[in-house]
């Protein structure tokens, strides 16, 4: 597809709706603000639950029909936004689960670890937690920012350890950029939609590319091969990397578990977060 991109002379762009969002990119500001110093650590929870009855349709939960599980179809966004606030990963190491879809081939959570230059970053997917509580933490130098918002900037007493009230300036700083952000006029998909719009427009390119989805994918393969392989995996991965098409993956794969119901359709509202959609 990135080749036919450039062949042609086209847009290509791939849904990554989240960016759009006003929380996020608070959070993006606050990180490309510098105030929080060379980044540590980061936690990355994309928490989702699905019953039991989820993969008892007919399409889910099987490497060959969904690609894999809750790491490629949940956590796809989270692994964007990942990219996105902190770059692209030097190796990825990772544990893959089913821990209660017993009618599911694939996991239901994985667990990795991103490596950067002087960093780590913890990503959970999972379609087994309750409340869906989903959040995005960094460590930095000077501070700690998160989404849902929250700042907590830490100093030293002689002894190395924290003192009692921390830097009060730079989170009132931190604070008070958070305060500054000027909503997005559209949000999500509609935000995303509109801004390929005026990329077609202004002949310029999307704010989210081809490339970028690339990325995304790489992530979520390395997360494969490394939970199946049981090894750490470099990034980025060669063309002669079997894992680098999707067929080897749906061949290694483990089968949690055999499936066993497959339903034309489910009875139920869809909800996605909070929101029931029909």
């Amino acid at each position: 597809m990135l080749a036919a991109e450039r062949e042609s002379g086209r847009l290509l762009s791939v849904v990554a709706q989240n960016r759009f969002r006003d929380d996020m990119a608070t959070l993006k500001e606050a990180l490309d603000s510098g105030l929080i110093g060379t980044i540590s650590h980061a936690q990355i929870s994309s928490a989702w639950w699905r019953g039991r009855s989820y993969y008892d349709l007919w399409w889910r939960g099987t490497w060959a029909s969904e690609g894999g599980g809750c790491t490629l179809n949940h956590a796809i966004h989270h692994i964007d936004l990942a990219l996105w606030m902190l770059g692209r990963p030097r190796s990825v190491t990772a544990v893959l689960a089913n821990v209660q879809h017993d009618n599911s081939e694939v996991e239901d959570l994985s667990v990795a670890i991103l490596q950067y230059e002087r960093a780590l970053a913890e990503l959970t997917s999972s379609v087994v937690h309750h409340g869906e509580e989903q959040a995005i933490v960094v460590q930095g130098e000077f501070a700690k920012v998160a989404q849902p918002w929250s700042v907590t900037a830490m100093t030293a007493q002689p002894n190395g350890f924290p003192t009692a009230y921390g830097n009060t300036a730079l989170v009132d700083q931190l604070d008070a950029l958070a305060a500054a952000h000027v909503p997005l006029p559209h949000l999500g998909h509609a935000g995303q939609i509109g801004d390929v719009l005026r990329a077609v427009r202004e002949q310029r390119r999307p704010a989210v590319d081809g490339v970028d989805g690339r990325n995304a994918v790489e992530v979520v393969t390395a997360i494969y091969e490394a939970g199946i392989e049981r090894r750490t995996v470099d990034l980025p991965l060669p063309p002669a990397d079997p894992y680098y098409r999707t067929g080897e993956l749906v061949r290694r794969a483990p089968h949690f578990f055999e499936k066993t119901r497959s339903e034309s359709t489910l009875d139920g509202a869809i909800r996605v977060g909070t929101t029931p959609e029909a």
